[in-house]
């Protein structure tokens, strides 16, 4: 898949509570995390081009399920959300398990969306989430959502912090706001590298037949 990817029709596909619900993608999938309340919701009606494809809520805290949605080329997964104080500690620890049974199956996940609120500094959370994803060497990209809260300016410099503090550079972050769209194509061309296939090995590597050594 080359270019700009086109989503002609996305739908809801099942909600999994335990492991052994969870789907086994036919297609790439890309997961999406973040806190309670980053906006994985909105961002998800954004790609949809829809307003309620994916449920918000005012409240946060409310997605306790993987919620699988196919969008033709690929599948999304919304993650619980992380690091909502309001519920019980039992609670918490209950989301993380479910996220960590998820990512268990790490060969079933070709990339993750980190969601971070563009005018906020990355918490506790999120570095923990990120410092996850490097030991588990899933690629990722943070999307830094809400940028229509932010002058373009601040939003430019805004990137630039975000990125800083994950020790990133600004290429792996987007800025998107599902209220003015800003981001979507960003966002469009992000999904249809993640979904091309890999790149053929260069002719005559390893024609010899010989094992590398490292």
């Amino acid at each position: 898949m080359q270019g700009k990817l086109v989503i002609k029709e996305a739908k809801f596909l099942t909600s999994a509570a335990r492991a052994e619900q969870f789907l086994r993608p036919q297609k790439p999938m890309i997961a999406v995390c973040g806190k309670s309340n980053a906006g994985k919701s909105t961002l998800i009606n954004l790609l949809a081009g829809r307003k309620s494809l994916a449920k918000t809520s005012a409240a946060p805290g409310r997605t306790r399920l993987v919620n699988y949605f196919d969008f033709g080329e690929f599948w999304l997964a919304d993650l619980p959300g992380y690091g909502y104080a309001a519920v019980s500690k039992a609670e918490q620890a209950k989301w993380a398990k479910t996220l960590e049974a998820f990512f268990a199956k790490k060969e079933d996940v070709r990339h993750v969306f980190l969601l971070s609120d563009i005018r906020r500094d990355p918490s506790a959370d999120d570095m923990q989430m990120v410092r996850f994803l490097v030991y588990h060497d899933l690629p990722f990209t943070v999307i830094a959502t809400k940028c229509d809260k932010l002058s373009r300016m601040k939003a430019k410099e805004r990137v630039r912090a975000v990125a800083n503090a994950f020790g990133l550079g600004t290429d792996n972050v987007i800025a998107t706001s599902g209220t003015t769209g800003e981001g979507k194509d960003a966002l469009l061309a992000r999904i249809a590298q993640i979904c091309a296939p890999p790149a053929a090995p260069p002719a005559g590597d390893g024609e010899d037949g010989e094992d590398e050594e490292f």
